[in-house]
């Protein structure tokens, strides 16, 4: 088995706890802010702690329908978090998984939002260039998105 590792890292001019918090919301906030990729994100076991078991259906705007997801570690002193998608067509044929670790590091004047995806794959066949490209942008265009509806709504971020 091998493993592709994709690195996305954006500044953020805000406070990390700010973002974390944002992200914490993730599953309220994508489907608002990026519908064409999120089109619902819904929780089938757990209460968002670790071993949370998440269903999400993809917009139009992804070549994929449905993916099931859990939550692998939560520490919110330290506005870091780790999940991975463990059924779905996203998995594109080729994988057993998708680990994510997203960390929120405090930086001069604001964070900086870190994410680490790793694509096990089931054999020797890894996703295309293109393919991992294309989710590179995903991330950094949801971020960027979720970063302005938290700033648009002060009063909870």
């Amino acid at each position: 088995m091998s493993i592709v590792t994709l690195e996305v890292e954006v500044p953020s001019k805000f406070p990390a706890h700010r973002v974390f918090k944002a992200f914490s919301d993730f599953d309220i906030i994508a489907p608002k802010v990026n519908p064409q990729v999120f089109k619902s994100i819904e929780t089938v076991e757990g209460n968002g702690d670790v071993g949370t078991i998440k269903i999400f259906t993809f917009g139009d705007g992804v070549p994929f329908k449905s993916a099931k997801y859990k939550v692998d570690a939560l520490d919110t002193s330290n506005h870091s978090y780790s999940y991975s998608f463990i059924e779905g067509d996203n998995l594109i044929g080729i994988l057993d998984s998708i680990n994510y670790h997203i960390s929120v590091v405090p930086s001069d004047g604001g964070c900086v939002f870190k994410q680490t995806v790793k694509y096990n794959c089931k054999g020797d066949e890894k996703p295309p260039e293109e393919f991992l490209k294309k989710e590179k942008e995903l991330y950094e265009i949801t971020y960027k998105a979720i970063e302005e509806y938290a700033a648009a709504h002060p009063e909870t971020y």
